[in-house]
């Protein structure tokens, strides 16, 4: 499924301009939220390497480490993304194309932010307490968030279809 879902009658006496315009403010906004996430992440990994303990890190920590900046930049990028697009977009009359492609950029942001979480947990753990807890403690963060941002939207959603449907 690409694309926002637009419920056949929620109720709402808006045109089709005034619910792309809403929505478009809806996506800006989680963007807001996730900016601030991964600003605090790549904030912390680039303090990193002005710490004296950065030298003992192994081959593993330090590819490790490597590959979150990279995410974090790579997830920041995505996150602008949306916003650069609007700025080309602007006046062109191409907002419902503007908003379907937001809500696919948005869910690769959302990827992003939850791998860097799990490299960044990881790193974390295998620094402070070891290798075998950074690989548990980022396979059971990734599982955690497997199940709260896939499964539980995906449970929600067959619910209120099968509600829907009664």
């Amino acid at each position: 499924m690409t694309g926002p879902v637009v419920p056949k009658n929620d109720g709402r006496d808006e045109s089709v301009a005034e619910r792309m315009d809403r929505n478009w403010v809806e996506l800006l906004q989680e963007l807001r939220v996730l900016q601030t996430g991964v600003q605090i992440l790549a904030g912390f990994l680039l303090t990193l390497p002005f710490q004296s303990r950065f030298e003992t890190l192994d081959d593993y920590q330090t590819r490790l480490y490597l590959a979150n900046v990279v995410l974090a930049a790579l997830t920041t990028a995505t996150i602008l993304l949306p916003v650069s697009v609007h700025r080309r977009l602007f006046r062109q009359g191409l907002k419902q194309a503007l908003v379907s492609s937001a809500d696919i950029i948005v869910r690769f942001s959302l990827t992003g932010v939850g791998l860097l979480s799990v490299g960044t947990t990881s790193l974390i753990f295998d620094v402070t307490v070891g290798r075998t807890a950074g690989v548990i403690a980022g396979a059971g963060l990734l599982a955690v968030l497997v199940l709260l941002l896939v499964l539980v939207p995906a449970w929600i959603r067959r619910r209120a279809r099968k509600e829907e449907s009664l």
